[in-house]
């Protein structure tokens, strides 16, 4: 598959600039090193964004994430590899991810209550944002490199500013 254009965040002269600040304010969530990345990956398999998977896989394990929890992020909820709080994480990823399509209105509903109490008791509100922001921004390159029909391995040298 070729790629119908290149990708929009390297068209505009400002985009990466902005993205770069934009993931540095994230950063300032103190997250673990793993975490955003984890949730990212998560978030592109369920998109279904085969270019973005590969570049969350690759990144995880440039940074020394385990093979072993990298190949069960698609399988999270049956693998014992994830702490209560990763757990959460994820969770919040796929529901976030898929806002639309379990609101029966024209306004999505949010983040379950039994979930955000989930989140509540292991983040804290600058932890809590930094993940929501980070799941965001991921869903949002998901769907213009998908718009693009980047082939998998097309961003290969384009990194999470």
């Amino acid at each position: 598959m070729q790629a119908l254009m290149k990708n929009p965040a390297l068209v505009l002269p400002d985009a990466l600039t902005s993205i770069g600040s934009f993931f540095k304010s994230v950063n300032q969530g103190a997250l673990s090193n793993h975490l955003p990345e984890i949730v990212a990956l998560r978030a592109s398999q369920v998109v279904g964004c085969g270019d973005c998977v590969h570049t969350h896989v690759r990144s995880l394990r440039e940074a020394g994430e385990s093979d072993e929890r990298v190949a069960a992020v698609a399988a999270w909820r049956e693998a014992p590899f994830f702490t209560d709080a990763e757990q959460a994480a994820l969770e919040l990823a796929e529901e976030v991810t898929r806002l639309a399509d379990r609101s029966p209105g024209p306004v999505p509903d949010g983040v379950p209550d039994a979930l955000w109490e989930q989140l509540a008791a292991h983040f804290n509100e600058q932890q809590l944002s930094a993940l929501i922001l980070s799941i965001g921004v991921t869903n949002m390159f998901d769907c213009h490199t998908i718009a693009v029909r980047e082939p998998v391995g097309g961003s290969r040298g384009r990194r999470r500013p």
